[in-house]
């Protein structure tokens, strides 16, 4: 059986160290909105660690909540480590992760984030078999974050005989 109740993805959650800069990318770049933000969150007992796997004695000091495009919420943490903050995992590194986003135009997208400075990683790649239609790019937000451009506006190769089609941000709906 399936989780009950599952419609998709909320929102996803990842630290930064200064959320002031992590705005301006996020708003100026990417165009999030920002939506509210939470406070300080603190514990003297093992709440931390019970629920959030930090060390006890780890302080949330903000959480800024934006929407992102026709798809997905961010919500942006700053801690306070009582332990420290280990570096920014790679993508071959247990946890390594990305965040792609899909745009309509891959080669205007790339100029823009060029032009803003934005650190962009190589030219886009083609994409082969099932991916096939498929162009991305990788670039990185000041703190490191690696994030993803995608674009398939023809559709991708898997499409001609699928049941089932991945969900499309440009067709929310479908």
């Amino acid at each position: 059986m399936p989780l009950p109740g599952m419609r998709g993805a909320d929102h996803f959650g990842f630290t930064v160290p200064d959320l002031d800069e992590a705005e301006r990318f996020l708003v100026d770049i990417l165009g999030a909105v920002p939506v509210y933000v939470l406070g300080s969150k603190q514990a003297d007992d093992d709440w931390m660690s019970v629920h959030l796997g930090v060390h006890p004695r780890t302080v949330i000091t903000e959480i800024r909540f934006y929407r992102l495009g026709n798809g997905t919420n961010l919500e942006v943490f700053a801690y306070d480590s009582a332990d420290g903050q280990a570096p920014q995992p790679r993508n071959s590194d247990i946890g390594g992760h990305h965040l792609a986003l899909y745009v309509d135009d891959m080669d205007a997208a790339a100029a823009f984030l060029r032009e803003k400075g934005v650190e962009v990683m190589g030219d886009p790649v083609a994409s082969a078999g099932a991916s096939a239609g498929q162009r991305w790019l990788y670039f990185r937000s000041p703190w490191g974050m690696q994030f993803e451009l995608v674009s398939f506006p023809h559709g991708k190769a898997y499409e001609q005989d699928a049941d089932t089609l991945l969900w499309h941000p440009a067709r929310p709906a479908e």
